[in-house]
């Protein structure tokens, strides 16, 4: 089975960002919406009638179009857009007959997707996968009455919404699903489209919203009972409990209170013996009246205003429907668990007080413990699925079950029937085992869940290498602080970065040198790459501010140094070097990349030289490589006027430009055309490995060459341009003075237009100019705003 081209019949905020992300993923779409029932009067001044296919197409058009205005970007590069062909349901379901999945994300109005259903088994061919986007509408009452060949390659795929951004994908069988094609969509889903795959059964709202909603449901009752406000709700059901910064109440917003409410309704008519446990405030109803949906209408729980002081964020006073400015939050258990370490810490901490935010966070979590256990066997096959559907779904660091063992299975038990309710069956069950855990380690060091009485291997992806495992299992070559060498297996080893922020010091130049000594004796290549939040955020700000106040030159000449012969022994390694970026890819992490043999990158890639944006130049080979680049084209050998890429690559860094994704980062410069990335962030190592293999077949280390310099032509118009955006106001002074200063070590310093000069005489000028700004106050100033504040500094 192969899906080459795919249909979306739906063309709303759903229908649109799923062509997009399919679009990401490399496969065109047909993307189909109904036909307008009247002409705009744009169209009928333009002649047009209803009978033109600009107007018959003109919904799905107009959904194509606003791809290119949402933030965040549902495509990864706008170009993407051209993967997205436009229709509509009347005139082009005969073209169904061109793909191979068909994708319903229509109105979520059961007699509309049955009606759709059978046009769409009359015009497809036979063994196309057709799927809905449901939410949660029964799939066996979508297609009652079609035939078994359709209904055997029919299922459900819920993208969650954006469906570039959220990772779960929720699989649901429908009543005659051939298991063959769930394996497959589950493969394509993970694989292809890069998907935390679950599969779920046809149940309302599935796994995660039903889990989801319930506790948002429960929040709201919770907060009204408690008299609490939404500001206080939110921070206590945040981070410190777990759950992503946008916690409960700005997590409905950007999702939409009608879609909220819409959920909510429907495991309340779909499960009818739960219809109590979703009902809503009445202040719920009269917001929806108002309009008051969230981000769509600028206004829901939150609101953005504007003061005398600037930009101010209001936040709504249920009883009164009025808007107030926020307040800081309160709790002695807050601030207490805010401190307390690990996220279990944190919750056991924040659950145990005596004041009422902990009291209201415990009522809170609680009955979604309590829920979760209870309809886990309803919804899903194991409680994997349940914990990954909510850690995916809803972004929860930790799933119910993980949170049950987290806090004690036996101890929070042994509190809620104190407190007199009721135990789930799977909780009794496995405490009358004599067993206190849902997950517990194997002996081969992978993780077991219960399950029916007995714990069993959670399945391991065949794409996917786990480094905290590999470190459990004694796959550690060597390491320090800063960084580990770790088998990979078939003779591929992996630098792992695992300083505070992957932040490239001392260490972790030391470990590379160590690391290609080794490879380059016992091993094919080296994968450069880690496992956390972000791949590397650049070199230790704090030791070159404290090294430059103390004007401990010296020293920092000798770091700067150090860095570019660490980069350089990347480049002129003997064994190939791939590196696997993801995540946040800044300053000395890109630099790494911009010295590895190849680039294995998470689609998810937000790359950067960001140096000028606290005052510095690239210190560690990244200004010699994009002048290099800027000088030779992208691809190395091919000859081009020095004004052809060098204005792009020299905007690059001057700007401080970061990709918002691997595509836009080869549109920087970062990427090459043979540099690759993975949908999928989970398998971007063994990726690496794979091209690592791939490059050693017959792998010729790099020799060294000289590199033709711009000279001084090539850095006067760039001067030029520097000041016609100074004097217009869209840089400073000293921004200038920055940029000045990188056009002249890129262009080649003081060498003639056309002189060929080794790599060392561009590593050295860039040397001078890193050291030279980081002696400016003005820079220094720079490093300690970005150190105390997190964002940049315009002086």
């Amino acid at each position: 089975m192969q899906i080459n081209k795919v249909a979306v019949l739906g063309s709303g905020v759903m229908g649109s960002t799923i062509a997009a992300h399919l679009a990401n993923a490399g496969i065109p779409s047909l993307l189909l919406d109904i036909i307008p029932t009247a002409l705009l009067p744009e169209e009928e001044a333009a002649g047009l009638t209803l009978e033109s296919s600009k107007v018959r197409n003109r919904i799905a058009t107009s959904s194509k179009a606003k791809l290119l205005k949402v933030n965040p970007a549902p495509l990864f590069v706008s170009e993407f857009a051209e993967r997205i062909e436009v229709g509509n349901l009347t005139d082009d379901l005969e073209r169904l007959k061109e793909v191979d999945w068909v994708i319903e994300v229509v109105v979520e109005r059961l007699e509309v997707k049955v009606d759709l259903f059978a046009k769409v088994a009359a015009h497809i061919r036979p063994g196309t996968i057709v799927s809905s986007n449901t939410s949660g509408i029964s799939l066996k009452s979508m297609v009652e009455g079609l035939p078994l060949e359709f209904t055997r390659f029919f299922l459900g795929t819920h993208f969650f919404n954006p469906p570039r951004y959220m990772k779960l994908l929720e699989i649901i069988p429908g009543p005659n699903t051939d298991p063959e094609i769930l394996k497959f969509m589950a493969d394509f889903g993970e694989r292809v489209l890069g998907k935390g795959v679950v599969l779920g059964k046809d149940t309302p709202n599935f796994i995660a919203n039903r889990i989801g909603v319930y506790g948002l449901t429960v929040t709201l009752q919770e907060m009204m009972r408690y008299g609490l406000t939404i500001d206080e709700v939110d921070a206590l059901t945040g981070p410190v409990m777990g759950r992503p910064k946008s916690a409960s109440f700005r997590t409905v917003d950007m999702v939409g209170l009608d879609t909220f409410v819409h959920v909510a309704a429907n495991v309340a008519e779909g499960v009818p013996e739960e219809k109590a446990l979703f009902v809503l405030p009445d202040f719920v109803q009269s917001m929806l009246d108002k309009g008051w949906l969230g981000d769509k209408s600028k206004q829901g729980f939150y609101k953005k205003v504007k003061t005398a002081e600037g930009k101010a964020v209001e936040v709504l006073e249920p009883k009164t429907l009025t808007y107030v400015p926020k307040k800081k939050v309160k709790f002695p258990s807050l601030d207490k668990a805010k401190n307390a370490g690990s996220l279990k810490d944190k919750i056991r901490t924040l659950i145990s007080g005596k004041d009422v935010g902990s009291q209201f966070a415990w009522s809170v979590l609680k009955p979604v413990l309590l829920y979760a256990a209870k309809v886990a066997p309803q919804v899903a096959d194991d409680i994997t699925a349940v914990d990954e559907g909510m850690r995916l779904g809803f972004n929860w660091e930790m799933g119910p079950f993980e949170t049950w063992d987290a806090l004690g299975v036996k101890a929070t038990a042994e509190r809620i029937v104190a407190e007199g309710d009721l135990l789930p069956p799977i909780v009794e069950k496995l405490l009358a085992e004599g067993k206190t855990r849902f997950y517990e380690k194997a002996v081969d060091g992978n993780i077991a869940f219960y399950a029916d009485g007995e714990y069993q291997a959670q399945r391991i992806s065949p794409y996917s290498f786990s480094l905290k495992q590999a470190h459990q299992q004694g796959k550690v070559i060597f390491g320090n602080a800063g960084a580990s060498l770790v088998d990979l297996g078939d003779g591929v080893a992996c630098l792992e970065f695992h300083s505070p922020n992957n932040s490239i010091g001392a260490d972790i130049m030391t470990m590379i040198h160590k690391s290609l000594d080794e490879v380059e004796k016992n091993y094919l290549g080296l994968v450069i790459g880690s496992q956390g939040k972000n791949f590397c955020v650049g070199a230790n700000l704090m030791l070159i501010l404290m090294e430059a106040e103390d004007e401990n030159w010296d020293e920092l000449d000798f770091m700067v140094r150090e860095f570019q012969r660490g980069t350089m022994a990347l480049k002129y390694a003997k064994r190939p070097v791939v590196a696997a970026p993801f995540g946040m890819t800044l300053g000395g992490g890109t630099e790494v990349c911009l010295h590895s043999h190849g680039i294995q990158a998470s689609a998810e890639t937000y790359m950067g030289l960001v140096e000028l944006g606290v005052g510095l130049l690239p210190g560690g080979g990244g200004t010699k490589e994009m002048a290099v680049r800027a000088m030779e084209g992208i691809l190395p050998g091919v000859q081009v006027s020095p004004d052809f890429f060098f204005a792009k690559r020299f905007e690059t860094v001057a700007l401080a430009q970061v990709s918002t994704s691997a595509e836009m980062a080869r549109n920087l410069g970062f990427l090459r055309d043979h540099d690759r990335y993975s949908m999928n962030a989970e398998h971007i190592l063994l990726d690496a490995k794979a091209r690592v293999i791939d490059l050693a077949r017959n792998f010729r280390p790099l020799l060294p060459k000289k590199v033709k310099t711009a000279g001084s032509g090539v850095r006067a118009t760039l001067e030029l341009a520097l000041y016609g955006m100074k004097e217009g106001c869209y840089i400073s002074e000293y921004d200038e003075h920055l940029a000045k200063k990188l056009a002249y070590v890129m262009t080649g310093g003081d060498k003639p237009a056309g002189s060929y000069v080794d790599e060392q005489y561009l590593l050295d000028q860039e040397r001078e100019g890193f050291l030279s700004l980081a002696g400016e106050q003005k820079t220094q100033d720079r490093i300690r705003y970005m150190l105390t504040k997190n964002k940049p500094l315009r002086n």
